[in-house]
């Protein structure tokens, strides 16, 4: 048996995560497009809500600056 994974790059799941998320065409349809199994599709589409707010926050880094400072934390 021979090892075929395919091995896809963040740009490319990216791209067809939010292809999916966007909701103009169906999974099945983006699996035939992409010729990506549509399991894996919805995997990469709840990676991507889950993981997307905290692209916008702030890192621990930054926070724990800020109580240093004695600034008050967010709410």
């Amino acid at each position: 048996m021979s090892d075929n994974r395919r091995k896809y790059s963040g740009k490319f799941k990216a791209k067809v995560a939010l292809e999916a998320i966007k909701g103009q065409r169906t999974i099945n349809e983006l699996s035939q497009e992409f010729g990506v199994h549509p399991s894996q599709i919805g995997i990469w589409k709840k990676q991507l809500l889950e993981s997307a707010p905290e692209l916008f926050g702030t890192s621990p880094s930054q926070e724990q600056k800020k109580l240093e400072k004695g600034a008050r934390p967010p709410l």
